[in-house]
């Protein structure tokens, strides 16, 4: 698989300073952050914690849909939201837990098979396992 690059400038002090970050690989987009906004509101920038938010939050999904399908059972939709928190230790910003809620419409599956799937897919996605230094929850639901 090829590798995946993204890369930040970030200009001036880190309390009045600015960032900005490229989806190099993809193309995709550019990304402006600053401290008052990765503590504070978000004002229309993002923060280092939102985008590991994003990256799990679709890792997640896939990792998800690739099970049901391999039990036989492929999803119609997966919808999950990921939820990072964090907190201030003197000068460091630590990630202190994710929260993942996903809600599922997967014909033909049954609820015990569903949780199953979702436990694993928290467990092996390789988000989470780049993250297994942090707490991660699961609130997980089969939709009908």
């Amino acid at each position: 698989m090829p590798d995946r690059i993204a890369t930040t400038r970030w200009t001036g002090a880190l309390t009045t300073g600015s960032g900005i970050t490229n989806l190099a690989s993809s193309g995709a987009g550019q990304f402006t952050f600053s401290l008052p906004t990765r503590a504070g509101e978000p004002n229309g920038q993002t923060s280092p914690e939102e985008l590991v938010a994003a990256a799990h939050s679709a890792c997640y999904s896939m990792q998800l849909s690739a099970l049901l399908t391999a039990a036989g059972t492929p999803p119609e939709r997966i919808d999950t939201q990921a939820t990072v928190s964090q907190n201030q230790r003197g000068e460091a910003y630590l990630i202190t837990g994710i929260r993942l809620i996903v809600r599922a419409a997967v014909p033909g599956a049954d609820a015990a098979a569903f949780r199953r799937a979702a436990e694993k897919a928290k467990d092996v996605c390789p988000v989470s396992v780049a993250l297994s230094g942090t707490a991660i929850t699961l609130d997980a639901e089969l939709e009908q």
